[in-house]
């Protein structure tokens, strides 16, 4: 604070617009984190899908739809409150990664999955398979990637600090919610924007060499 001079009124809009930074890298590092996470995750469950017999696949086909099937912001509640249960002290941080973790495994899981199915039968698997189901999953990975990021703004209701949170912060001491959640906004748009761009030129990229 400015020479301790009339304490919160002195917030200038380059004050909202650090802070709002400050926490947008918490958005940005808990997006690699789930998506890096939910990727580790998604490999294993994969083969398993792949190559298990019915009982395995029936288990992660449910483990698919209850994440799926369940609100995001349930589940980062469900992390919160049900790891404190078992007695272990758990910080925001910890919850909203793991949660955000499995959630993003279960639509990695389904999207790889649909890569690999949509290829022709019978190819050797990894020489051939896997360069071809990884162009087909690029686009659809890196458009789930838009909604992971905008999915760590539920984080903020388990008291994380990121974009969403700073925002509401913000407003309680600035009184001006339009400017700064337009800026939160803004914030948004300027993360998820280029991922989404990439995601429809992938796409189209891919539809042009297929039809070829």
């Amino acid at each position: 604070m400015a020479g301790g001079t009339g304490l919160m009124t002195t917030f200038t809009d380059w004050d909202i617009i650090r802070n709002l930074l400050l926490a947008g890298r918490w958005t940005v590092l808990l997006s690699l984190v789930a998506f890096t996470g939910g990727a580790l995750v998604t490999l294993p469950l994969l083969l398993l899908r792949l190559t298990g017999g019915r009982q395995v696949k029936r288990l992660i086909r449910g483990y698919i739809e209850l994440f799926q099937g369940t609100p995001l912001l349930m589940q980062l509640f469900l992390a919160f409150f049900g790891v404190a249960l078992f007695g272990v002290d758990v910080s925001a941080w910890t919850a909203a990664s793991v949660a955000l973790t499995l959630y993003t495994s279960a639509f990695l899981l389904d999207i790889w999955f649909g890569s690999i199915r949509a290829l022709p039968k019978g190819q050797t698997l990894y020489r051939v398979v896997a360069p071809q189901a990884l162009r087909i999953a690029i686009a659809p990975t890196v458009g789930f990637a838009v909604q992971v990021i905008k999915g760590t703004a539920l984080a903020s209701i388990i008291g994380f600090v990121e974009l969403t949170k700073a925002g509401t912060m913000l407003t309680n001491v600035t009184y001006q919610p339009f400017k700064v959640f337009a800026l939160v906004a803004l914030g948004y748009f300027i993360l998820c924007y280029p991922l989404s761009r990439y995601s429809r030129y992938l796409e189209n990229k891919f539809n042009a060499s297929h039809h070829h």
